[in-house]
């Protein structure tokens, strides 16, 4: 009983994650991207470039993709890259739980330049400006890119997590 004990537990190989339906979809029909492990509740996430956002969010909303539930900016830390992130839902009748995929696009944080998906999604309007404003990213093509949170005279970018807060803010006269 003794040598039972002493013999070394034979270790699993850890499974790689497989793709979802619709990476699996995407490379089927020639998408660049990759595809990431999913979220906690079970929500695939893909990785796209750039370049790639513009014809992966048509082909995304031809496959049924119609609704851009949540467009947002992430930092993943002072020095690092920055992240727009698209939450995408397939809507349709009787649909008690749609089909829903994450779109990660990681962008150098010196200069985050990437595609609008306004016009493929027009809530995607003031999302990507609120991620403009407090982020710093720039939406090509976006029909009016401008500040929405914060004075248009603002410097800096406030969500970011190397942004220093001002010692003061100087109130603006509102008359």
């Amino acid at each position: 009983m003794a040598d039972e004990e002493s013999k070394p537990v034979p270790v699993e190989k850890e499974s790689l994650v497989q793709a979802g339906k619709v990476s699996q979809w995407l490379t089927e029909n020639g998408f660049a991207h990759e595809f990431l492990a999913p979220d906690h509740n079970g929500v695939e996430i893909i990785k796209v470039e750039p370049d790639f956002l513009l014809p992966i969010s048509t082909a995304l909303y031809a496959y049924g993709f119609n609704y851009l539930q949540c467009q947002c900016g992430i930092d993943t830390g002072p020095g690092q890259e920055l992240v727009s992130m698209y939450h995408l839902i397939k809507v349709g009748d009787n649909s008690d739980r749609p089909e829903e995929v994450r779109v990660k696009v990681f962008l150098p944080r010196e200069n985050p330049r990437v595609p609008s998906v306004y016009w493929i999604w027009k809530t995607a309007d003031w999302q990507e400006r609120e991620s403009y404003d407090l982020f710093g990213i720039i939406y090509e093509g976006h029909p009016n890119l401008k500040r929405l949170l914060m004075p248009e005279d603002w410097v800096g970018f406030p969500l970011r997590k190397d942004y220093i807060s001002p010692d003061f803010y100087e109130m603006q006269d509102a008359y």
